[in-house]
């Protein structure tokens, strides 16, 4: 008997399951060709746990680790169909080729799939995001109404492919920034902003507020403000669905989520951290705006001191200068460049430095990370999980977390957390690392 077979818990992952994009960019055109191309086997699912990841499963002498994709009733990738929103009305194989992040040889053998993604008119309003500009948008009097058609979106795209579940990741560009306000703090409250058309209900929470209506999982992959308002984590319990988010972890932020544990874990004290990067795709070309810079810079910003701790360890790191710089540089395209200079401090107070150069590219980082986040999604709902997911913080630069609970930003609790909660979920014992003589 296999542990899917064990749980009776979780229902099965029967049928085919939507996964819908509010943007069909780099990242999510990315998505879409990278799952295609695995589906025809032309390419292996590279950085995706739920694809490739194994999971220990009782002592270590058992031998049982097991693919979590066959310990966990996940949906097939042949059962995925993809759908998407965006201002601009290319179809996924022009916007794919507009983003410039995968060849043409990859692209080629799967153009004409591509080609029959296009994007539904979107949401969209240019004093949120203003480096953009598309036609294909929605208009509507108010925004409640706007939100509505986005609901009757999702009912027409889960009938129309006979779907039987759906999940929304957000792929589209940061927003500006904003604060939780009363607006955002009980549902009807929210509701109300709608019907008035109040500024602090930004694009991104009409979706999300869409998607619970609709009793469909929601994940926020950008830094601005969104599902993370109590009225939206509310409404997520109320309709019993699983949200997560914020801002998809890839690149700089990942390797912060690495080092800093590792200063902390050897109590090495910390004086600076200086972070810039360089890029020019479409992200980057919107972070070029102050105001949504700042809503990324909020994001970064958040991880070194929640995971060193300056108050419980002010010899180590109290003051430490922490500096987060963004710069558009169109020649670079997706591929981003991320430079680190970090100055450590040993025994006897003797200075050091590590020196990070890391060259990534960002679509390719986050793409596998939409893939898990929509298959973990998908089966937190089939196991009755609702409201904040927080085992999902390790792919998040700014994860949610309970009120009153700080979030984890430490990657490899992260890990333990997330594969806990299926071990949990899938009735065997969480692994803990006692070192106790029965678990050597």
């Amino acid at each position: 008997m296999t542990s899917k077979q064990k749980n009776s818990g979780v229902r099965p992952a029967s049928g085919r399951l939507g996964i819908l994009t509010p943007g069909l960019g780099a990242v999510a055109t990315t998505f879409m060709a990278g799952v295609e191309s695995i589906r025809r086997g032309r390419s292996k699912p590279i950085g995706s746990l739920t694809q490739m990841a194994t999971i220990r499963l009782g002592k270590r002498t058992d031998n049982r680790s097991p693919l979590i994709k066959d310990f966990i009733p996940l949906a097939s990738l042949d059962d995925i169909v993809f759908g998407a929103w965006d201002p601009i009305p290319d179809d996924a194989l022009t916007a794919a080729r507009k983003a410039g992040v995968l060849d043409e040889r990859d692209l080629a053998p799967i153009a004409e799939f591509l080609q029959g993604i296009t994007p539904m008119p979107a949401v969209f309003d240019n004093h949120y995001v203003t480096r953009i500009n598309g036609a294909n948008v929605k208009k509507g009097k108010n925004k409640r109404e706007l939100a509505e058609a986005l609901r009757k979106d999702i009912r027409d795209f889960k009938s129309k492919h006979g779907l039987d579940r759906l999940v929304v990741v957000w792929c589209a560009s940061t927003e500006i920034y904003l604060k939780p306000g009363p607006q955002h703090a009980t549902i009807a409250a929210f509701e109300q902003a709608m019907e008035s058309n109040d500024d602090q209900i930004a694009p991104s929470m009409l979706y999300a507020w869409a998607a619970l209506m609709e009793g469909v999982p929601f994940c926020n992959g950008a830094p601005n403000l969104c599902v993370d308002i109590p009225a939206l984590v509310e409404l997520a319990n109320e309709k019993g669905v699983p949200i997560s988010g914020k801002d998809f972890k890839t690149g700089q932020t990942w390797l912060k989520t690495v080092i800093a544990p590792g200063i902390k874990a050897r109590m090495l004290g910390l004086k600076g951290w200086y972070s810039t990067n360089i890029l020019g795709n479409r992200d980057g070309e919107v972070l070029d705006d102050p105001a949504s810079f700042k809503t990324k810079e909020e994001s970064k910003l958040s991880v070194l001191h929640t995971i060193l701790q300056p108050d419980k360890y002010p010899d180590l790191y109290k003051d430490f200068s922490h500096v987060v710089r963004i710069n558009y540089y169109p020649p670079r395209g997706d591929n981003k460049e991320g430079w680190d200079n970090i100055d450590i401090v040993g025994w006897m107070n003797y200075p050091m430095q590590i020196k990070v150069n890391f060259l990534c590219r960002d679509s390719i980082l986050a793409a596998p990370i939409v893939l898990d986040l929509a298959l973990f999604s998908d089966f937190a709902h089939r196991a009755g999980m609702k409201g904040i997911q927080e085992w999902l913080s390790f792919y998040y630069k700014s994860p949610m977390a309970a009120a009153g609970l700080q979030p984890e930003h430490d990657l490899f609790i992260q890990q333990t957390k997330l594969k806990n909660t299926l071990r949990h979920l899938m009735g065997e014992e969480q692994i803990t690392h006692l070192g106790l003589e029965y678990y050597a």
